[in-house]
């Protein structure tokens, strides 16, 4: 049975795959895995194969690349951070990518050692920074050498996910919602915002105006410069801040939560009110107090009529439409994905666009991404006792199929693609790898 503290059985595992890092660069072998027989119908990319080092299995004509891991000495006299979650890749010009990644830390956590400079936060009356943050890695776009790697952000808690904006930088997500109790000196759960060619350590802003609750994903819409965000609660709401002015965060706007009609409560737990294709008209509602001291801001937009998610996790903008995983929803309890359409004309539309029917086709689908191709790419965050997660593919029909399967006993994190569209970049939770794939993605 998988628990919501599965992450906690990460730190009696991680040791025993350290050994599985000695290969950097692996391409999979010509044997079939056991897996060839394929859930949710055929595969477009084919059956996976068994990785030799054991790590991560691809199928045929696709290969992977260690680029960073766990205890790595980084450019600011630090070392690579455990813990990696979501993150994102953006074009710096001139040849050059960013890759700002989230380390979902928590104070009790190692974090390694942080170089001088900003910090949100400190552990009690010290100075020692708190471990959560962002790295940032700039590669060469050809060769996806890692040219510099260091901490951009410091002194946060839980950066689970986050999201891409149009202007370059990554929006990082507290998944915390800790008040200053003398152990920590402030109040968490808010959004930061990393500049993607930032050199070092960012001055850290807490966007408080986007709401103080347990953060997951963003997304903007190029369009209105809106940020849709999620929440990672079995009775979550689905929000979207309007900046007062568009790319300029800090200065604050109106935090809202979606309201459908006639349905209040979108999981399919204990009755279906939501059909895989079938859409639905949705108004927002505008919230109040959403410093929300008492973590209570999703209560008090359900008291409004905002409809009820099964823990909103990751989010992504594709062309006029977004999509967004909740972890647990569906009549299986294995997961959902829904899309969004915003239109400023008239009413939004949100249907539901893939709903799992069984652990084996998808399970618990977290971080998502999509695509050049516009087929959805989901990281599995199932913890059962012999972990098995895996990249998930979505046809734009809607249906799930393997793409790459984790051997170690973690979770694949932060999916998203280089510019190009060759490359993709994935995270192993912990202990931390970046692996970059390429291969024949479906055209």
């Amino acid at each position: 049975m998988k628990s919501q503290n599965r992450r906690q059985f990460l730190s009696a595992t991680g040791l025993a795959f350290a050994g599985l890092y000695l290969n950097s660069c692996t391409t999979a072998g010509p044997r079939a895995s056991s897996s060839e027989a394929l859930s949710g119908g055929a595969s477009p990319v084919g059956p996976l194969r068994p990785d030799p080092a054991g790590i991560l299995d691809l199928p045929e004509g696709f290969s992977y690349r260690t680029i960073s891991r766990l205890g790595d000495a980084m450019s600011d006299g630090g070392t690579v951070p455990d813990r990696a979650d979501g993150m994102g890749c953006f074009d710096l010009g001139n040849g050059k990518l960013a890759l700002v990644r989230n380390h979902e830390l928590q104070p009790q956590h190692e974090g390694g050692e942080i170089p001088p400079g900003p910090a949100y936060d400190t552990v009690a009356r010290s100075l020692i920074p708190l471990p959560g943050g962002t790295t940032t890695m700039v590669l060469d776009a050809q060769t996806l050498e890692v040219e510099r790697e260091y901490r951009s952000l410091a002194g946060t808690i839980r950066n689970c996910a986050g999201g891409v904006t149009p202007w370059n930088s990554w929006l990082t997500c507290e998944e915390n919602t800790s008040r200053a109790d003398g152990r920590i000196n402030k109040d968490h759960g808010w959004v930061f915002e990393v500049p993607a060619a930032a050199p070092g350590l960012v001055e850290p802003v807490p966007l408080k105006a986007m709401g103080r609750f347990n953060h997951e994903a963003a997304c903007v819409d190029p369009a209105t410069g809106i940020v849709y965000l999620t929440e990672d609660r079995d009775d979550s709401l689905l929000y979207r801040f309007l900046p007062l002015t568009p790319g300029k965060l800090e200065q604050g706007g109106t935090l809202q939560a979606l309201k459908l009609e006639e349905v209040s409560d979108t999981r399919n737990w204990n009755q279906r009110s939501m059909d895989v294709g079938n859409a639905v008209r949705g108004t927002w509602v505008t919230l109040d107090n959403v410093e929300a001291p008492d973590d209570d801001l999703r209560q008090r937009g359900a008291a409004m009529g905002a409809a009820l998610f099964a823990r909103g996790e990751g989010i992504w903008m594709g062309e006029g439409e977004m999509y967004f995983t909740c972890t647990s929803g569906g009549a299986a309890r294995e997961g959902q994905i829904f899309r969004l359409r915003p239109d400023i004309h008239a009413a939004d539309m949100l249907d539901l666009f893939y709903e799992s029917p069984e652990e084996s086709e998808y399970s618990f689908g977290d971080n998502i991404t999509i695509s050049p191709s516009g087929h959805l790419v989901v990281c599995e965050d199932s913890y059962d006792d012999v972990v098995q997660n895996y990249l998930r593919g979505i046809t734009p029909q809607g249906a799930a199929y393997p793409l790459a399967r984790l051997n170690i006993q973690t979770e694949p994190a932060g999916a998203c693609f280089s510019p190009d569209g060759r490359t993709l970049f994935v995270n192993a939770y912990s202990p931390t790898m970046t692996l970059a794939i390429t291969g024949p993605w479906p055209a």
